[in-house]
C-alpha cells in the first residue's frame, strides 16, 4: 500500500507543477482526482471545484461541465469557498511569476 500512496503523491506533485504553469489538462486532472477520490486522495468537492474552475479559466470545456455537475452537490457556501481558493491560487501564481 505504501508504494501506491507514494506514486499517488508523486502524480499529484507532477500535476501540481504542470498546473502551476497554467496547464488546463493538469488542472482538470486535479479536479477529477478530488471529485472522484482517485489516486489515493480523499474526495473534496471544494478542492475539485477549485481545480475545475481554474481549468475552465484556461480553456477546458470538460472542466466547465464537471464544475457544473459537482456544483449541484455543493452548498452556496462551499462554492463560494472554492471560488475564493481559486482566486487565492491565481494570486499566488501571479506573485510567484513576478518574483521569478
Amino acid at each position: 500500500m505504501g508504494n501506491s500512496m507514494k506514486s499517488a503523491s508523486f502524480l499529484m506533485e507532477s500535476r501540481l507543477a504542470d498546473a502551476a504553469k497554467g496547464d488546463a489538462e493538469a488542472l482538470y486532472d486535479l479536479g477529477v482526482a478530488y471529485s472522484t477520490g482517485s489516486g489515493g486522495i480523499d474526495v473534496d468537492l471544494i478542492e475539485a471545484h477549485k481545480w475545475f474552475n481554474l481549468a475552465a479559466l484556461n480553456g477546458s470545456d470538460e472542466a466547465m461541465t464537471c464544475r457544473a455537475e459537482i456544483s449541484d452537490e455543493m452548498t452556496a457556501r462551499e462554492i463560494a469557498e472554492a471560488q475564493k481558493e481559486a482566486r487565492a491560487w491565481l494570486q499566488s501564481m501571479d506573485a510567484g511569476r513576478r518574483a521569478a
